[in-house]
């Protein structure tokens, strides 16, 4: 031993302990184990908890060994001795004396802690170590144990299996009110899944006593015991699980812990489906993954089937949520499952229409038809024949006037084929297409939005209401313009009269021919019914009529001008939320190229503005058309009701609010922008000035869309940092070679391509992309952008802001790429 630490721990010098720090670091370093000792042999005294010398010396004989063992990065050869010292401390009084006011063991305890568990990444310290800090666990100092937790979990993360043998101590540590170290549970679980199972009711009861994001790794927990398939455990939990739906921090957590379940022990979640139906209908935003929920249930037999795909289907005709395609997949897998419900009509009922709500209709009719003919099947021994196909068609209407609306869509759809170019022809390059056939690619689309617009005249003459007569909390613009467009004309023009276009925004719209080509009885009648449309004395009373009468050529010059700069969504739905309400809007790709990123699935915005965007969609709306507005037409109807779900009572009326401010702010209108940048819309569309609306990025770019489509290239490659453990005070970066090719995100293990592959990050999974927020930014992450999955959060960094953009654009075209390759394969079949 060095002669001055021998000094002053064999004399308990407290005048020369203070010496020990002019000594060089790598002088003591060998005599330390030593030191430490001795320090153990002067602390297990009789009279040490009241001999303040003793006690002084030893605190600073401590603090001089373990600067000295940082710095000399000699932790590993005193380990030994240090966890020695530090185990001998569980035999004296650790519990403080008074307020916050430590133990002298409780101190020795805490600096010798720190030392050891801040090597959590050297499994032979950390071997020696956990045994004796999981017996600190139970001894009642609450700081102790609190900092202890923090050390473990980091343990944990960098190994778990030194902490597996001891799951059983640290589940009863939790339960003693120590739950900071429900972070360390999940990772125990794959190892050591008994001890827990055997207290996860326990732990789940306390659930409503902890913070936020202490409920969030109880979370993860749970997900990862479903995942494990351990269904006798977690029925007691449902009802709990359920609880928390109506949380917006844990809802999807929560719903994916319940399909998980429901995957393989489905029977545990049919008692729930009433209580989920009634969670669906205050958070629409859950219908989604509730679909999974009630498809599994509804395979458990016929009658469970019947049940679940009357639910299913009535939220295919709910247009106040985006989840029509995931509903359609769980209602083909259930009739396909059980084809006595629908009979062999089934593959004809989803290839009648492109529309959702008429899809759902004629379902309805054919499972209340079905049941009708089970119900008489019993009283009559004879099978009755399925429906026939044309009494399905007639669902939309009923009787003969109708029906004959049904010949007249037939022979359109006839007229359509016949001059239509095949829709199976595939195109293997974008840049082969010529302009000659691109227009009939519109125009294709065009007709089929036409016939659209007869069925809708046919089935609703309501406009923008409900069977109800309540105006719904959606919009579709273009179900509303074509229903406008359909007031103003007669109903008996023939349908070869019409001229098919493109709007000048994002959206597609129908352009019929003018009067003057019109039929001699339909132009007569369209003077008229305009004449009256300019005349009408409720239009001379009606404020907002007058208002833009008087600016009808500024809002239609502002909307154009607006339209180049901000998208107008396809749909708009306002959504209540637990500070405010918000609008959901969609946008989708006009073109619907053969590469198109939005043809059947939508880019989903979510914005806190919901009055401004409803500002800018009616002035979107009125630039549509050649006269104003009035305050009595369907889309300022629909427009109104969204607005008042927006408004607090007492506050400005719609009308007023748009006569009073014409136009938006320019500053509310740079935060759309903005906002629009923060969710990266602008890398997957952009405005065409030659098309004269907003397009995909593949629409607008067709020359590279066959490039980025060749199978087994890869769209981008190169190496990234990522970020291994998310901890504000550890910031370990580790270079990997990342390949962005198909659906997924691949990454090697190693910094070159040929290294062996990790596991993948499947695009389809992929939430969102966004570069690090700026509040978190600082000199150490200017480039960093972070993918968000269902399961996990990934953090990157390039090697500059140029090469992070490069990889934020590519990554979000290949991830909406991903969902609009799986939303056509989930409708290959309508």
């Amino acid at each position: 031993m060095h002669h001055l630490f021998g000094l002053v721990l064999a004399q308990k010098d407290l005048s020369r302990a203070g010496d020990l720090f002019s000594l060089d670091d790598a002088e003591i370093e060998g005599s330390l184990s030593e030191a430490l000792e001795q320090i153990r042999i002067i602390s297990s005294s009789a009279d040490y908890q009241t001999n303040d010398n003793d006690q002084a010396v030893v605190e600073i004989c401590i603090t001089r060994i373990t600067t000295a063992i940082r710095e000399t990065e000699s932790i590993e050869k005193h380990g030994k001795a240090l966890v020695a010292l530090w185990e001998s401390c569980l035999e004296h009084n650790l519990k403080p004396s008074g307020k916050d006011e430590d133990t002298p063991h409780a101190k020795i305890a805490s600096d010798i802690m720190s030392c050891i568990l801040q090597n959590y990444n050297r499994p032979p310290v950390m071997a020696l170590a956990v045994p004796v800090a999981v017996k600190f666990l139970q001894r009642g100092n609450k700081e102790l144990c609190r900092n202890m937790s923090s050390y473990l979990s980091l343990a944990a993360i960098a190994k778990a299996d030194l902490l597996a043998d001891h799951t059983d101590a640290i589940v009863k540590s939790v339960l003693q009110g120590n739950s900071m170290l429900l972070r360390v549970l999940p990772s125990l679980y794959e190892k050591q899944p008994q001890p827990i199972n055997r207290h996860l009711r326990e732990l789940v009861a306390q659930m409503a006593q902890l913070h936020q994001a202490e409920q969030h790794h109880l979370f993860r927990l749970l997900q990862i015991v479903a995942r494990k398939k351990e269904p006798g455990v977690l029925k007691e939990c449902i009802p709990c699980l359920l609880g928390h739906l109506r949380d917006p921090s844990h809802s999807d957590i929560v719903l994916n812990i319940l399909i998980e379940i429901s995957g393989y022990d489905p029977i545990a979640l049919a008692a729930f489906l009433p209580k989920l139906k009634e969670i669906g209908e205050s958070f629409p935003s859950l219908i989604g993954q509730m679909a999974k929920i009630f498809g599994a249930v509804g395979h458990i037999d016929e009658e469970r089937a019947r049940m679940c795909l009357m639910y299913l289907v009535n939220q295919l005709a709910n247009m106040e949520h985006s989840f029509h395609h995931i509903l359609l997949l769980e209602i083909k897998s259930l009739t396909d499952a059980f084809s006595s419900i629908l009979g062999t009509q089934s593959r004809d009922i989803y290839r009648m229409s492109n529309s959702f709500t008429a899809i759902a209709k004629l379902l309805v009719r054919q499972l209340e038809n079905d049941n009708g003919s089970a119900a008489r099947t019993e009283n009559d021994t004879e099978t009755e024949s399925p429906v026939p196909l044309d009494d399905l068609k007639s669902v939309m209407n009923g009787n003969e006037e109708d029906e004959k609306l049904q010949v007249k869509i037939q022979a359109f759809e006839e007229k359509i084929n016949n001059n239509s170019t095949p829709g199976s022809v595939r195109r293997y390059s974008l840049g082969q297409v010529s302009k000659e056939e691109r227009k009939d690619m519109r125009f294709n689309r065009s007709k089929s939005l036409a016939l659209h617009a007869v069925r809708t005249k046919g089935v609703n003459s309501d406009g923008g209401q409900d069977e109800n007569g309540d105006i719904t909390a959606g919009i579709s613009f273009t179900e509303i313009y074509i229903s406008q467009e359909n007031d103003r004309l007669p109903f008996s023009i023939d349908t070869e009269e019409m001229q098919l276009g493109n709007s000048l925004v994002s959206h597609q719209r129908i352009d019929y021919a003018e009067s003057e080509n019109l039929p001699k009885p339909a132009r007569e009648n369209a003077h008229e019914e305009s004449a009256e449309m300019v005349k009408s004395p409720v239009e001379y009373q009606d404020k907002l009529y007058l208002h833009l009468k008087e600016n009808l050529g500024k809002v239609k010059a502002y909307a154009m001008e607006m339209g180049r700069k901000i998208p107008i969504p396809d749909h708009c739905v306002i959504e209540d939320t637990v500070r405010s309400c918000v609008a959901k809007l969609f946008f989708s790709c006009p073109l619907k190229g053969h590469y198109c990123l939005y043809s059947k699935s939508s880019f989903t915005l979510v914005s806190r503005q919901p009055p401004l965007w409803i500002h800018i969609m009616f002035l979107f709306q009125q630039s549509l058309f050649a006269e104003p507005l009035s305050i009595q037409s369907n889309s300022v109807q629909v427009l109104k009701a969204l607005w008042e779900k927006t408004q607090l009572k007492g506050t400005h009326s719609f009308e007023t609010a748009m006569i009073q401010s014409t136009f938006p702010h320019q500053k509310d209108l740079d935060h759309v922008q903005m906002h629009l940048e923060e969710v990266r819309f602008f890398d997957l569309f952009g405005y065409s000035e030659e098309a004269g609306t907003w397009q995909c990025f593949m629409c607008n770019n067709p020359e590279k869309a066959t490039v980025v489509n060749q199978d087994g290239q890869p769209l981008m490659e190169g190496k990234l940092k990522e970020k291994q453990v998310r901890w504000k005070f550890i910031k370990r970066w580790k270079t990997r070679y990342f390949t962005l090719a198909g659906n997924q995100l691949l990454f090697r293990k190693g910094k070159s391509k040929d290294d062996p592959d990790d596991c993948p990050i499947e695009l389809s999974k992929v939430q969102s992309v966004k570069v690090v927020a700026k509040k978190r930014r600082d000199r150490s992450l200017p480039r960093a952008f972070e993918i968000f999955t269902d399961s996990k959060t990934y953090v990157f960094k390039a090697k500059d802001e140029k090469n992070a953009e490069e990889w934020l654009q590519c990554i979000n075209v290949a991830v909406a790429q991903a969902k609009e390759r799986e939303s056509r394969e989930a409708t290959t079949y309508l």
